[in-house]
């Protein structure tokens, strides 16, 4: 497992080929990179900003990767974050998960990107040309997450 969250841009394609470098035991990595949009709306953002608590932030996230390594047979994982200031174009995220198959490389990695969009200890702020804005949380990324959420009655019967 590997958790970094970073002010430094970071190379996507490097970060998913250093995941399954030299491993033969891998049969599928699901990667997903979430870029900084250039508008909101019709609203132009001339950057983002994120902001975290140092420590408890990566702990959290790796608290969350312990969790998919145990929902799903996860052979690795790559959670890199970006903090501090971000213009359009810039990768904020990059989450990979390997696995033997398929499957669970998807299940993990969406599992994980909607943890980080709902619920990681970080607040993003907007500048736009309507001025500086927090971002709130979106009913939709919610909704989203909640899927996740384990049933104790179900997961008892599986």
């Amino acid at each position: 497992m590997t958790v970094r969250i970073t002010e430094q841009p970071f190379d996507p394609a490097a970060e998913a080929a250093a995941l399954s470098h030299g491993r033969t035991d891998i049969g599928a990595v699901v990667a997903f990179s979430g870029i900084c949009r250039d508008s909101e709306g019709h609203e132009k953002i001339a950057s983002l900003t994120l902001e975290h608590y140092p420590g408890m932030a990566e702990a959290e996230i790796a608290r969350h990767v312990e969790e998919a390594e145990a929902r799903w047979p996860l052979l690795g994982v790559r959670v890199v974050h970006r903090v501090g200031r971000i213009m359009p174009g810039e990768t904020i995220v990059f989450v990979a998960c390997a696995s033997k198959h398929r499957q669970a490389a998807f299940a993990a990695a969406e599992f994980l990107m909607d943890y980080l969009k709902t619920r990681a200890p970080f607040w993003k702020k907007v500048e736009a040309a309507g001025g500086v804005t927090w971002v709130e949380a979106q009913a939709k990324d919610d909704a989203a997450a909640a899927r996740w959420t384990r049933d104790p009655k179900r997961d008892a019967a599986e």
